[in-house]
């Protein structure tokens, strides 16, 4: 579905020529680490709460998405060496979670496309392609006014999710698109409310769980690259990383903690790739005690921050100084 909007990006995106990455920089001292607080058990776990709590950015009414099997990551408009190193980075941390990374010429799934105009471009491109970021389905984007700031963005890179609802077991939707109907209404005299909805079954009824997640089904990434205010592009890829496999709110104020979120406030300051508080976001996110398919999404974001929490206490998740690769 994504080639044909693929080959329209690279006919009307703007060409700038790729400049030659800045070396990296040195990483920030003040925010908070992830190993800083393991002394305390309780501080980690109230910590780790109040992270996952400031991250994510779930559809409207909706749990945390990840990606169920794997990724096609598509880069438009950037030198052939530069866009297959960011093709390669999202896919290489895409492998670390257990996913699977395409080859290039699948359909993708994570689009990321640079321009000179991030504002103007991102306006005409929703413009022309409105379905592709608003589905229509319930639960499966933030909304209009969301959406509104996505185009009104001023950021280096913005981003968009697109998530699906499905049965946990069998990978079918459970969300009505516009122009669904099961059956025929012709003997009732048209078509009835039941026949507009998805059709599902519940094998164990919970007041705590029930038989849905949330996948990703998809992810634009548009990066400015006149206003990336020296970022190297080792510092890019893992930033492009991170919210490409998670919904990141991108108003999120996380300057207390380690993250490559922080690479635009200062960039000379920042991490020079993923942290410990990324990396283990991440692995929270895509452990199956998570639990994705809770019904409470306040008991969600407890389980990946419990599950971050274990995984740090079981050296899963191995938290560096944001050096490793």
């Amino acid at each position: 579905m994504l080639h044909a909007v693929l080959a329209a990006v690279l006919l009307t995106a703007p060409q700038e020529p790729a400049a030659a990455p800045p070396s990296p920089v040195v990483a920030a001292q003040d925010p908070i680490r992830l190993e800083d607080v393991v002394v305390d058990a309780r501080r980690l776990e109230e910590t780790t709460e109040e992270y996952v709590d400031l991250v994510a950015a779930p559809a409207r009414r909706r749990g945390l998405a990840r990606w169920k099997e794997g990724v096609c990551v598509g880069v438009a408009n950037l030198d052939h060496e530069i866009a297959r190193y960011l093709a390669d980075r999202v896919s290489d941390v895409a492998r670390e979670l257990g996913l699977q990374a395409r080859e290039p010429d699948c359909d993708p799934t994570v689009l990321i496309i640079a321009t000179s105009d991030s504002a103007n471009f991102t306006e005409s491109f929703v413009a022309q392609r409105p379905r592709l970021f608003r589905v229509g389905g319930a639960g499966m984007d933030r909304g209009g006014a969301r959406l509104r700031d996505f185009i009104g963005d001023d950021r280096p890179i913005r981003w968009w999710h697109v998530s699906l609802p499905v049965h946990r077991d069998t990978g079918e939707r459970v969300v009505r698109l516009p122009g669904d109907i099961s059956g025929s209404g012709a003997v009732t005299g048209g078509p009835s409310a039941q026949q507009y909805a998805p059709q599902s079954r519940v094998s164990a009824p919970s007041r705590l769980n029930d038989d849905t997640e949330d996948v990703l089904a998809r992810v634009f990434i548009i990066v400015d690259v006149d206003h990336l205010n020296g970022a190297s592009l080792e510092q890019l890829g893992d930033y492009v990383a991170l919210v490409a496999m998670a919904q990141v709110d991108a108003d999120a104020d996380t300057g207390g903690f380690d993250t490559i979120l922080n690479l635009f406030d200062d960039p000379a300051r920042a991490p020079t790739g993923l942290t410990g508080w990324d990396r283990a976001y991440l692995e929270g996110l895509y452990d199956r005690r998570s639990q994705t398919h809770r019904v409470n999404q306040r008991a969600q974001v407890q389980a990946v921050a419990s599950a971050i929490a274990n995984a740090y206490r079981d050296g899963e998740a191995e938290p560096d100084d944001g050096d490793r690769r």
